[in-house]
């Protein structure tokens, strides 16, 4: 390899590293891939005791004092859900991938699609997952965390769940 060769080969290497630092992209290491859910990884498998079917959490901001926030990537196989539940501040849903439903006491089951934003009011009873045939992952964020995270209901029944129409 000529001088020349040799020096934009290490221009064209140290410009990608340059590049994948930028965009916050790491080379995973042979073997070692998490599984990813949108951009962040997939995380752990979900209480059972708050969820019917597979749900998958990843911490993405564990409670933070300074921003009153906890945030997470969750990711609902097909047919997943999470039971009823309330926050004292409300939660906002980023919806990243797939198709997934929500729906508030005493109102219709809503589909989501990808790029939608749920802003589910304080104290208001609600539940979020995938539909029945394509998993659905979003963000959640559980802001004013000062006034409680999220309070636990009963389970959402299949009568309630198979209630959406088009």
């Amino acid at each position: 390899m000529t001088t020349s060769r040799f020096k934009q080969a290490i221009l064209a290497l140290g410009a990608s590293v340059l590049l994948l630092g930028f965009t916050g992209k790491t080379i995973p290491q042979q073997g070692k891939s998490p599984a990813k859910a949108g951009p962040f990884p997939k995380g752990d498998r979900a209480p059972a005791e708050h969820f019917t079917g597979v749900v998958y959490m990843h911490p993405l901001i564990k409670e933070d004092p300074t921003f009153n926030v906890v945030s997470g990537n969750v990711t609902f196989e097909p047919g997943a859900r999470s039971n009823w539940h309330t926050h004292a501040a409300g939660q906002i849903l980023l919806i990243t991938e797939g198709l997934g439903y929500y729906q508030e006491k005493g109102q219709p089951v809503r589909l989501l699609r990808q790029g939608e934003v749920i802003k589910a009011q304080p104290g208001v009873e609600h539940w979020h997952g995938a539909s029945p045939k394509q998993g659905m992952t979003h963000i959640s964020l559980n802001v004013n965390t000062e006034k409680g995270i999220v309070t636990w209901l009963k389970p959402v029944t299949d009568q309630e769940y198979n209630s959406y129409k088009p």
